[in-house]
């Protein structure tokens, strides 16, 4: 079948590379793609919230499958603008509808969804311009530290902890009457803090059954030792040490499983991947927050971990069959570790030339995943504050970090960063 991938970082990247490996792939058509995505399938040069110009494309490419990678297209209603056109309601559009993507676009669409199912989060309240003189309130009778986040998509900067009851009155104004996130911040949902480790569990539905297809360990932090400023994600592990067979049942009975019933009885259409963020606070897990697509950089871990053909499972949420699909790893650890622009999460140039990429590329159990990349002058550049990630292999993860290492040096680029302790807590 021809596929079409809407994305162009390493996600999209991750994506092309597993699903060029299938049987059942054909002919696959990456938009807008990049350097990396060039190697596996044609880049097109339509942006991800074109919707007009990827119909247009699916239609004369004839395609049968369609990935959704970002979040943005997804709330937009991406997949109601395909199925709800009878030139292309039969295509097989991996993602929810716009009503059942708020469950990664409204914080508080999510919040009241997982009261209504009893699934385990933090408490929380939310305040808009009319009632803020009661958020204020709020904020100084709260324990501290106290979690503000942005209720629609902020491009992953609307969520801030704040330590002190000043910077979250601050930050609390600047969401709501300066408007520092726009419209996303227009509502801000304030929570309890929740003290543990955070980890990220993947799920593909057709919206009855699901199967789970991954876990993961983010590191967001810029610094050494989870320092510094948040970013989008400077590398993962995969699996997660303590996330066995104990804690993972937990995380089924108590959240995926309702969350899933849930969808259904609400009448939500959803036909894609189900992100759930979680905190393991003392083997306990609470839901941070839903995604309602893949992660990044935790595709680009998750995906060389799965051994299961990808077209195949896809293809399973829409024919009925998702039920039966046997979930199958490789018998290995798997890390990634992302090289950045310098001076990222900040201000950082772009358009510098990148060198050594099919050097590291060419060492056994090494992928090299590009995220912020583009062409200039017949040469690859960078064009992001993310953007490499390298997925080494292991029998352990402390190895499988070593390996992803001795391939980054063999990558350059003018203020090149990356951290060295990615999976530092696991021997």
């Amino acid at each position: 079948m021809n596929i079409l991938i809407i994305g162009g970082g390493g996600r999209e990247h991750a994506l092309a590379w597993k699903m060029a490996q299938s049987h059942q792939a054909g002919d696959i058509f990456i938009a807008p793609g990049n350097p990396g995505t060039a190697q596996f399938g044609t880049n097109v040069p339509i942006q991800v919230n074109d919707f007009v110009g990827l119909k247009a494309l699916a239609i004369e490419k004839n395609i049968e499958l369609i990935v959704v990678g970002p979040e943005e297209p997804l709330v937009k209603g991406i997949f109601d603008f395909f199925s709800e056109d009878p030139a292309t309601s039969w295509i097989n559009v991996i993602g929810p509808s716009a009503k059942a993507a708020q469950l990664e676009g409204s914080k508080a669409f999510s919040k009241h969804f997982m009261q209504r199912h009893h699934i385990p989060t933090a408490a929380y309240a939310e305040f808009t311009i009319e009632n803020y003189e009661a958020g204020l309130a709020y904020i100084s009778a709260h324990s501290l530290p106290i979690v503000l986040k942005a209720d629609g998509l902020a491009a992953g900067k609307g969520v801030i902890i704040a330590n002190t009851h000043a910077e979250a009155l601050t930050c609390f104004k600047e969401m709501i009457q300066d408007k520092q996130f726009g419209e996303a911040s227009s509502k801000v949902v304030i929570e309890q803090f929740l003290e543990g480790i955070e980890v990220s569990v993947f799920a593909l539905t057709d919206g009855t059954n699901y199967q789970i297809i991954g876990h993961a360990k983010d590191y967001k932090r810029i610094g050494v030792g989870d320092t510094g400023l948040n970013t989008g994600g400077m590398g993962c592990v995969s699996p997660v040490p303590f996330m066995d067979a104990i804690f993972m049942q937990k995380v089924e009975t108590s959240i995926i499983a309702p969350t899933i019933k849930g969808i259904q009885e609400e009448g939500l259409v959803y036909k894609g991947f189900v992100f759930f963020g979680l905190m393991n606070c003392g083997g306990i897990p609470y839901v941070i927050e839903y995604n309602c697509r893949l992660g990044d950089p935790e595709t680009e871990v998750i995906l060389p971990r799965l051994q299961t053909d990808l077209v195949s499972l896809l293809a399973a949420t829409d024919n009925g069959t998702l039920i039966d699909v046997n979930i199958q790893y490789q018998d290995a650890s798997f890390a990634t570790v992302m090289a950045v622009s310098g001076g990222y999460p900040g201000a950082y140039q772009k358009n510098l030339p990148i060198t050594g990429i099919e050097l590291a590329a060419a060492i056994p159990e090494i992928h090299v995943f590009q995220a912020g990349t583009g062409f200039h002058q017949n040469a690859v550049v960078t064009t992001g504050g993310r953007v490499l990630t390298v997925t080494a292999s292991g029998d352990s993860l402390k190895n499988a970090v070593i390996h992803a290492q001795k391939a980054l040096v063999k990558i350059q680029f003018e203020g090149m960063y990356f951290r060295k302790d990615i999976g530092y807590e696991f021997p």
